[in-house]
C-alpha cells in the first residue's frame, strides 16, 4: 500500500515540476510592439513591427484571420511565404513583417506566433483596416450586374415605345381609311345617278 501512495506522490510531483517548467518557458518569450492597430488605404503598405525576446532562435509565424477566412501568411525559420502573399510580404529577423500593395480584402486581424527552441509559443494580435475607392471583385460584379439589369430595362422600354408608335400609326391609318369610306356613298349617290330613257326617243320617226 505504501509503494502505491509513494508512486502517486511522485507522479504528482513530476506533473507540478513539468507545469512550472512549461510556465517558465512560456514566460521567457516576450513580444512587444509600439502599435497594434493600423488604418491604411488601398495599395499602401503596413509595417507590423515587433520586438521578440526568447531563448534560442525563434520560429515566427504570421496568420491572417477575418470573419470569412483564416490563412497562413509566412513562417521563418526557414522562410516560407504562401503563394497568395509571395509578392507582397517582406519578413525581418526580429519577427516584424511588411505587407505591401494592400487590398480591401486585407482588412482583418493579424496574429504573430513566436515559438522558441523548447517548443513554447506565444501570440500577439494586430488589427488592420484598409480604406479606398478601388473596388473589390465582389463590388465589380455587383456593379456589372446592376448595369446589365439597367441596360435590359432600357432596351425593353425602347422596344415597348417602338411597338406603341407602330400600333398608333396603324390605328391612325385605319381611321383615315374608315373616314374615307364613310364619305364615299354620299359622293356616289350624286355622281352615279341611274339613267332614265326618254319616252320620246323611243318613238319611230314619221315619214311625211
Amino acid at each position: 500500500m505504501w509503494p502505491t501512495r509513494l508512486r502517486v506522490v511522485q507522479d504528482a510531483a513530476v506533473f507540478v515540476i513539468l507545469t512550472l517548467y512549461t510556465s517558465h518557458l512560456a514566460g521567457s518569450i516576450s513580444i512587444s510592439s509600439s502599435q497594434r492597430s493600423f488604418t491604411r488605404s488601398v495599395q499602401d503598405s503596413v509595417f507590423f513591427s515587433v520586438d521578440v525576446t526568447c531563448s534560442g532562435v525563434p520560429n515566427v509565424q504570421w496568420t491572417f484571420m477575418s470573419s470569412a477566412v483564416s490563412r497562413l501568411i509566412v513562417t521563418w525559420q526557414p522562410l516560407n511565404i504562401t503563394e497568395d502573399y509571395s509578392n507582397r510580404v517582406q519578413a525581418f529577423a526580429n519577427g516584424s513583417m511588411v505587407l505591401s500593395d494592400l487590398r480591401l480584402q486585407d482588412t482583418g486581424y493579424y496574429v504573430v506566433t513566436i515559438t522558441d527552441a523548447a517548443g513554447s509559443s506565444k501570440d500577439a494580435g494586430f488589427v488592420l483596416k484598409v480604406n479606398g475607392c478601388v473596388p473589390s471583385p465582389e463590388v465589380l460584379y455587383e456593379d456589372l450586374h446592376y448595369l446589365l439589369i439597367t441596360a435590359l430595362a432600357l432596351a425593353a422600354m425602347a422596344v415597348l415605345s417602338m411597338l406603341s408608335m407602330w400600333l398608333l400609326h396603324k390605328a391612325y391609318k385605319k381611321m383615315v381609311v374608315w373616314r374615307r369610306r364613310r364619305r364615299m356613298p354620299a359622293n356616289d349617290a350624286t355622281e352615279l345617278q341611274p339613267f332614265e330613257d326618254n319616252p320620246d326617243n323611243n318613238r319611230p320617226e314619221t315619214v311625211n
